[in-house]
Order: structure tokens, then sequence, then C-alpha cells
């Protein structure tokens, strides 16, 4: 049989033939590269998110939180005062938020435990200070970078920025007007110990924070004789819940509470419950924060509520009667001295004060 030796043309031909059927899926994928160059840029890592500079910055946080539609929010702040918050934010944004409610250390028993099994115990937690630094410490919040702490009281914002405070729970007392005379109010401490207010003081059960605050600013040793007098002679209740014994003085269950924040009896006096707030010297105030855990799966939802609770949720929150960390938007209360509770020396030295509490308030002796 013949073999027919191809001529240099035809070889040229199907050298070409061969080198299109290489290249055609090639070049289909160059084709594609711009989109998939936005897909990409659409997959941002949490920490690039969370560092973000750019001056569209806020545009593309919404337009990522769009696509990821939701969030899940862990918070010990009461229903009331979280609602108006997450129903702004999604008026505003379209994203649902799922909400979780604790006290501080149920959210840290919570998160700690959930994080340890390997799953993710939400976007964002928005809590008080001493749950926020131990959270910190256990390497599960991301810190963020945000221009609008510029705008913040310095007392709101920590060196580590896993964490910013959004507003101050000032920690007063709080009394009933119609079952205390104007001329028995107390202007300090020390009229606590009056026989006249035996079997009618009542203290939240777990303020060891505040205590360890206020010893700070009373002295140590004078401090604890203050109290100890004053659970002697007048005795304390505890009750569980700032809210709570709010409430139970404006229903007159508890005549004088010793510790409540301060938002809560102005909002009960403004719609006509017989309550005022108490300011004994020295104020103790509390920040309560907001912060993106490290694991979030909806990561730009989660930084776009971050934002959104340190711009439009500030005027929320101002509206609630609760104090704001942009004093622009509400001034502290004037005249008076407030000092904030290190979260830090609190962590680092917990159970010396919680000894001291537990000695004079829950087994006094």
């Amino acid at each position: 049989m013949a073999i027919r030796v191809p001529t240099r043309r035809a070889t040229s031909r199907t050298t070409r033939r061969i080198w299109r059927a290489i290249l055609r899926p090639l070049l289909g994928l160059t084709l594609v590269a711009p989109g998939a160059s936005a897909v990409l840029a659409q997959t941002r890592t949490l920490a690039d998110i969370a560092s973000d500079a750019a001056p569209d910055r806020m545009q593309r946080l919404a337009a990522g939180a769009k696509k990821e539609g939701s969030l899940s929010l862990y918070t010990s702040r009461v229903a009331e005062d979280t609602t108006p918050l997450t129903d702004a934010f999604t008026r505003k944004y379209g994203i649902g938020v799922q909400v979780w409610r604790a006290s501080n250390q149920d959210m840290i028993q919570r998160a700690v435990a959930e994080s340890r099994a390997g799953r993710c115990p939400a976007d964002v937690i928005s809590s008080g200070t001493p749950a926020l630094e131990p959270l910190y410490r256990e390497q599960l919040l991301q810190p963020v970078k945000s221009p609008t702490t510029s705008e913040l009281m310095p007392q709101a914002l920590r060196p580590h920025g896993a964490w910013v405070g959004v507003s101050v729970n000032i920690i007063s007392g709080a009394y009933n007007t119609d079952l205390v005379k104007p001329e028995d109010v107390p202007k300090s401490y020390d009229d606590l110990k009056n026989p006249r207010w035996k079997g009618r003081l009542a203290i939240e059960a777990e303020d060891v924070d505040w205590f360890a605050a206020l010893m700070g600013k009373l002295g140590e040793e004078k401090g604890v004789a203050l109290f100890r007098d004053i659970v002697r002679t007048s005795g304390v209740s505890m009750r569980i819940g700032h809210t709570l014994i709010a409430n139970m003085v404006a229903a007159g269950e508890v005549p004088l509470a010793m510790t409540v924040y301060s938002y809560k009896p102005e909002q009960l006096a403004r719609i006509g419950a017989p309550v005022r707030a108490l300011y004994l010297p020295p104020l103790i105030a509390l920040a309560t924060g907001v912060s993106v855990t490290r694991c979030a799966p909806h990561p730009n939802a989660a930084v776009l509520f971050y934002e959104f609770m340190l711009r439009d949720g500030q005027e929320v929150l101002a509206k609630r009667d609760i104090v704001p960390t942009n004093l622009k938007i509400r001034p502290l209360p004037a005249s008076q001295e407030i000092t904030f509770m290190d979260p830090v020396q609190m962590l680092d030295n917990g159970p010396k004060w919680t000894a001291l509490w537990n000695n004079i308030f829950i087994k006094p002796h």
C-alpha cells in the first residue's frame, strides 16, 4: 500500500487545527477572567473586611451583607432595648437579625462552649465589657478598624480593637417616690446605715464588678467596713436582673434599690411610674460594647451591624434614654463624676472581689 506523505501546507493546516483545539478552552477562560476577579473580590476574608479602609467601604459592606441575607446576634440587652436597634438595622439594610439574649456570664459560658465544640457562637456579640474582655482573651473576637471610633469617648476604646463600647450604663440607685419621703432620700451610702432602711433595700445579685470599682474609689478598708455596716443594720435582699429590680421599685415591691441601670427608672418615670434614679457618689459606669466573632458566617453583615451600632445605633440608644458613647449625641449627666469599670482589673482579680462580695452580701459574717 502506498504511503501518502503530507505536504508542508497540509502539515501546517493540521498543526493549526491542533493548536486551536488546545487553545480554545484557554481563550474561553481568558474571556471570563474579569467576572472571575469579581467573584474573588466578593469572597474576601473576614480579616480583609474588618480592616478595609477604602472610601467605598460602607457600600461594599452593604452589598456583601445583602447577599448574605441575615446575621445572628448574642446580646445582654433586654428585648425592649434590643428590638428598636435590630428593627432600625433591618429597615435600613434589609438584613434580618436572629437574636439570643442572656446575662454576661451565661453568654461567656455558651460562646466558649460552642467554640470549643467547633461551632460558631454568633456573627456579633453585644454585651457588657465583663463578658467581652474574657471572650477576647479566648481569642473569639475579630479586631475591626473603623473610622467612626474617633468620634467616641476614650473609655469606649481598647488597644486591641476586638470590641468597642457603644453605650454607657450608669449604675445608680432607684427609689419609689410613694414609699420614700423626700426628706428621707439618702445623699450618701452612709445614710443607708440608718435603721429606717431595715428590710427596705435590694441589690443586684451579680454586681461584683460594680462593687470592685466602688471599693477602688472609696478605699477597700473603708468601703468594706461601710457595706458590712449597711448589711448588718438594714439588711439587703438579693435580686437578679437590673431591669427586674427597677420594675420592682416602680411596683412598690422594693422601696430602694442600690444598683440599677439609671436609664431604666428614667424610662419608667417618663410613663408615670413612681420611681426616680438615685445618684450616690462615687458613680460607677459600665460600658456595653459590640464585637464581631472570628468565625462569623456572615462577615459583611457582621461588620455592617458593628458600624451601624457606632452610627445610627447611637441615635436609637439616645432615644431610649441610654447614654451613647458618642457624647455629641447625648452627654453624660451634668456635674457627675463617673468612674468606668476596668474589665481587665476585674478579670485579673475577680476571685478576690467575688469572695468579698459573698462574705458581705451572700453569707454575711
